[in-house]
């Protein structure tokens, strides 16, 4: 190969997709993890989002209509639950939109403020992208109103250095398909408990492992957060809850069978009422 022909080969700026059907994908992602605070975007972006999808409106034009439309309503009648499923939900799409990525616990941080700079999510402004410093617990209905225990907010970089270092050694190559779910779950499972953030944690986690897969080469069936998205929450949940005096050890096969799906077009079936503890 000449130096001449070399010379030729230039670098491409990553612009968005005109694929439609991979911005349908990134919107279905986004609108999907929504439901996970259960947030629904409002009918103007769902509007927009096919306007963008069919070809007519940028992500650009989309996210300059979105900050118009706002500015513009009578902020008395703004529902703010609606706002943020609006604007986190195109942040998603940009964001899965860009093929950059780097495999990194900061990475965690960059996304999160990407995701919620300048939006109310229920917690200070100074925590947007910044690990929290207090330790934090939520009652969870699948747990009769116990638990998760998260990480120590002291040991949150740690921890997650720690997890990122042990998930760099693998090597997916010489793995089966059973060993590497197992693997990726318990990578997924690990760095969402430490819960590193006050909120947004969980959309947090799910952008950056479908960003990391992505990476990796695998195929991923983005159609799954559609409809699964808390479902895929519960199963993290329950990946990290155990109680020994009533017999409850952590459990990793409902996030298993999400990632069977997710990974390998299985079809199981995704109960969310399957998750629930009994009394």
């Amino acid at each position: 190969m000449n130096e001449n022909y070399l010379n030729k080969i230039k670098y491409e700026k990553i612009g968005e997709t005109e694929v439609s059907k991979e911005r349908q994908l990134n919107w279905n992602v986004a609108f999907g993890l929504q439901a996970v605070d259960n947030l629904i975007p409002s009918k103007y972006m769902v509007d927009l989002a096919t306007e963008n999808i069919i070809g007519n409106k940028s992500y650009d034009i989309v996210e300059k209509e979105v900050k118009e439309y706002y500015e513009k309503a009578d902020k008395e009648k703004i529902n703010k639950n609606e706002r943020q499923a609006d604007e986190v939900s195109l942040r998603i799409v940009k964001i899965l939109n860009d093929k950059a990525f780097t495999f990194n616990y900061l990475t965690l941080k960059q996304y999160h403020k990407k995701l919620f700079e300048n939006i109310n999510i229920g917690i200070d402004e100074k925590y947007i992208g910044e690990f929290r410093d207090y330790n934090i617990t939520k009652k969870e209905p699948i747990l009769n109103g116990e638990t998760v225990q998260y990480a120590d907010y002291s040991m949150i970089e740690q921890t997650l250095k720690y997890d990122f270092e042990e998930e760099e050694k693998q090597k997916y190559i010489e793995k089966t398909d059973k060993e590497k779910l197992d693997r990726i779950c318990t990578f997924t499972a690990h760095i969402w408990q430490v819960h590193p953030f006050g909120e947004g944690n969980t959309r947090t986690t799910a952008i950056f492992i479908q960003k990391y897969l992505n990476s990796k080469g695998f195929d991923i069936n983005n159609e799954l957060f559609k409809d699964n998205s808390i479902y895929f929450r519960n199963a993290l949940v329950r990946a990290n809850y155990s109680n020994i005096s009533k017999g409850i050890e952590e459990d990793k096969k409902y996030l298993i069978l999400f990632f069977e799906n997710l990974l390998l077009n299985k079809q199981n079936k995704l109960d969310n009422s399957e998750l629930k503890l009994s009394n």
